[in-house]
């Protein structure tokens, strides 16, 4: 018995001496002192798995919190150091160290009157903290990434020192252009805005103050050369949920494409929440981790999973409708089943391949199962006489399932004009408009007398790619329908040369005009 218990407490100690002898990774409120500030400063870390067993120095990525929140919350709510250490075991990104400052609600800068440096702070005393308590790399081996107040920091912070830093990845930035400050409500204004920028109790052209303008990103964009931020890679993400910040980040990614600048820009769905975030997290690692070996960004994570296999079997075929030959897809049992099925109606300047590539993955997402039959009728962007002659001879000719809930449309490139269509009311189930092309104004004046509640049985989905060369016309329509309170959703997704974002964006389109239908 006395030997039992020997043995335990031995065990019992070596126990505690292998814990004691372990060193944390992840620490949370450690606290550095500011003489900017005149007091202490918290911050939390998160240090590679292999920090304690090497030599090596890391790059230092700065993850900054939002309004409300501090120290910790990428750390509890953002998960940012299981991300980062998957990651990492995955081989998607490199180790690196991870900082977590608090910034209580100075969105990261040193206020108009000199009050509260927070910005000098940062730049002076804690990067140079961090590199002199860890094994930083120094130099420019340094990355923002911030949400909200903190995607304002992640953006302001490398522009205003771009040769400290080498990557920045704002998420839902909090920014607002100068018509959105001007007409903010005073109380908001004078509380976020106007004790940071000037202008406290004023309204109109007056808040717009020479402070702000020598601190605001759309400014500094607007009025620098852009060779100052030629070194900087940014990589901007926010849902399409947004309110204030919808308008305001697209406006941010219109300044950057007008400027040349080049820049991911990431539409996704969601709103201002710490689930939407999480799930930036891999690709906006996977971004800075690029950036820090000086390689082009590999791209998002989703579009390795793209199914690149060809088949032989083209699921097209030419069919009559009226005095038109027209292509056209049919579900493979659509010979050998008596049934009735629902139809979407493809309008726009698709070429041969295009419409193979939209026919090949509504073909394979049926065969796996992922959505039920439908037909598809391809039309060109040309076409006039869509709902008084292609729509009756369509259902009258092949077994189509009758009525407006099985009946979608959908546009791409020129053929945007026939969003018109989907906007009388009860005429189609959904509606999506797919990197669209239309002249300026187009969509105001189709919309000019449209209410709502008069077609809120219409689900619509817009999206395009980051880097379209008709950039504006997609962003306009989602704040056009957002000003009018039409449901919606939008997506902006990763160009790539082989245009695989088009068959993310079909899968997308798919499932959502299907489960409209099914709903």
């Amino acid at each position: 018995m006395k030997r039992g218990m020997i043995l335990l407490y031995v065990s019992l100690m070596l126990m505690a001496l292998s814990s004691a002898g372990q060193k944390a990774r992840v620490m949370e409120s450690l606290s550095m002192y500011s003489k900017i500030l005149g007091g202490e400063i918290k911050y939390s870390v998160c240090l590679p798995a292999d920090y304690y067993k090497t030599n090596k120095k890391y790059p230092v990525v700065y993850a900054l919190h939002g309004l409300g929140s501090n120290e910790s919350s990428w750390l509890e709510y953002g998960r940012i150091g299981r991300t980062a250490d998957l990651a990492v075991a995955n081989r998607q990104i490199i180790p690196m160290i991870y900082i977590m400052p608090q910034a209580f609600s100075t969105y990261y800068v040193n206020d108009y009157a000199s009050t509260y440096r927070y910005q000098d702070m940062f730049m002076q005393e804690l990067i140079p903290y961090i590199d002199s308590v860890y094994r930083t790399q120094g130099g420019r081996a340094r990355a923002t990434i911030g949400i909200s107040m903190g995607g304002f920091g992640a953006l302001i912070l490398p522009m205003e020192r771009p040769d400290l830093f080498t990557a920045c990845v704002p998420l839902s930035v909090s920014i607002r252009t100068d018509q959105q400050y001007m007409t903010e409500r005073s109380d908001e204004w004078n509380e976020k805005w106007g004790r940071l920028f000037g202008g406290v109790n004023t309204t109109g052209p007056a808040r717009i103050t020479d402070y702000y303008k020598k601190h605001s990103p759309m400014h500094m964009l607007a009025d620098s050369d852009p060779v100052r931020w030629k070194g900087l890679r940014i990589y901007i993400d926010n849902g399409d949920d947004e309110q204030t910040l919808a308008y305001s980040n697209e406006e941010l990614h219109y300044l950057l494409r007008e400027k040349n600048i080049p820049h991911e820009y990431r539409v996704r769905n969601g709103g201002h929440e710490f689930g939407y975030w999480r799930d930036a997290l891999p690709n906006g690692l996977r971004f800075i981790s690029d950036a820090m070996e000086g390689k082009p960004y590999r791209g998002d994570i989703e579009l390795k999973g793209i199914n690149r296999r060809k088949s032989r079997h083209s699921p097209l075929q030419s069919v009559i409708v009226g005095e038109r030959s027209l292509q056209a897809y049919f579900p493979r049992k659509y010979n050998i089943e008596q049934r009735l099925y629902p139809v979407i109606y493809v309008i726009g300047d698709l070429s041969p391949a295009d419409q193979e590539h939209f026919s090949k993955v509504a073909d394979r997402m049926m065969r796996n199962d992922e959505l039920p039959p439908f037909i598809m009728i391809f039309l060109p962007e040309t076409e006039r006489d869509l709902e008084n002659d292609i729509i009756p001879e369509v259902e009258k000719k092949y077994r189509v399932r009758p009525g407006f809930r099985n009946r979608s449309l959908f546009t791409t490139g020129k053929g945007a004009w026939a969003l018109a269509y989907a906007l009388t009311p009860e005429r189609y189930t959904s509606c999506t408009v797919m990197e669209p092309s239309a002249e300026e104004g187009y969509f105001k004046k189709i919309t000019e007398h449209t209410v709502a509640k008069k077609i809120e049985r219409t689900w619509f989905f817009f999206g395009t790619s980051d880097k379209t060369p008709d950039y504006r016309a997609s962003g306009d329509l989602h704040l056009l329908f957002k000003e009018k309170s039409i449901y919606h959703e939008y997506r902006v997704m990763q160009r790539t040369d082989n245009d695989d974002w088009k068959t993310l964006f079909l899968e997308e389109a798919f499932r959502f005009a299907i489960k409209k239908m099914h709903r």
